[in-house]
């Protein structure tokens, strides 16, 4: 049976999809394909959702059940190879809760992250100095070290925004977020700055929805939605609470998250427009 682990990764998904579309064509039921590997069919099915970890013989021997070709199985096996390799955020467990792991993978597959935020700056966008400030309020029983390791993953997730090929990031923010001092003036100013500098790059959008435009229909609290150039990946909304996070990706529930996020773009000061809105909330602090 493949080892369980915390989360899997994009390419994890991305194979075990690809299994899946594979057992389908070839017309071939769980049972079917388990009796191949002398296992159940769960384990089948949890290969397929990348629940466990992918063994490469057990992939191998699927892969010529289902009557691939050599060269197909071959790229394949080279595939799952480097899908199982630990991502780069993974040097960072001892600060990464479980839930969140996924969240990692997603955002730098991404060729296309839209987000809703009521409270805090993305944190893709935030300083160092912001960033540990929420961060020692939201863990108030972590050590120190713990804070920095906290604050250098934050930081390196920021790389993607300007690596070549990176994603296009569009977020929409209440005027809460902009309002709420955290960690002192200081602190805010150098964030609105950041923000300032963000609007002029060519990959980021940013709206601020003004406590005038009155209730809209994101208040429910935060959340993003990816979009992949992967053809097996669906947009994935990802959807975060107190103690966890839930990630959805049936066509229904992302159809109205997006649909929420567009409503929310209306409402919301147009982006042409959003860097004078932050030099004017800039001049007050």
């Amino acid at each position: 049976m493949g080892e369980a682990r915390s989360a899997p990764t994009v390419g994890q998904m991305v194979l075990g999809m690809r299994l899946r579309d594979l057992r389908e064509k070839a017309g071939l039921s769980y049972d079917q394909a388990a009796k191949a590997l002398h296992v159940n069919q769960t384990t089948v099915r949890r290969m397929e959702k990348a629940e466990v970890g992918l063994k490469l013989p057990y992939a191998e021997k699927l892969l010529q059940t289902y009557g691939a070709g050599q060269e197909e199985i071959e790229s394949f096996l080279a595939l799952a190879e480097e899908a199982n390799r630990p991502g780069w955020w993974q040097r960072f467990r001892d600060v990464l809760p479980d839930w969140f792991s996924l969240y990692v993978s997603l955002e730098g597959a991404a060729s296309r992250i839209r987000a809703y935020e009521p409270h805090f700056v993305p944190g893709l966008l935030q300083t160092e100095s912001y960033a540990r400030a929420l961060l020692s309020v939201g863990f108030p029983n972590g050590t120190d070290r713990e804070l920095d390791r906290r604050v250098a993953l934050r930081m390196e997730r920021q790389e993607l925004l300007t690596r070549p090929g990176g994603p296009h990031l569009w977020a929409v923010m209440d005027e809460t977020v902009l309002r709420m001092t955290i960690g002192g003036r200081d602190v805010m100013r150098a964030q609105l700055d950041r923000l300032i500098e963000a609007v002029q790059m060519k990959n980021i959008t940013l709206q601020v929805v003004p406590f005038a435009a009155g209730p809209h229909p994101g208040m429910g609290g935060p959340f993003q939605l990816f979009r992949f150039q992967i053809p097996e990946l669906p947009d994935i909304v990802y959807a975060e609470g107190l103690t966890g996070a839930g990630y959805l990706d049936q066509r229904a529930d992302v159809a109205a998250y997006l649909e929420a996020l567009d409503r929310m773009g209306t409402q919301a000061t147009p982006a042409r427009r959003t860097e004078s809105f932050l030099r004017e909330i800039r001049k007050e602090l």
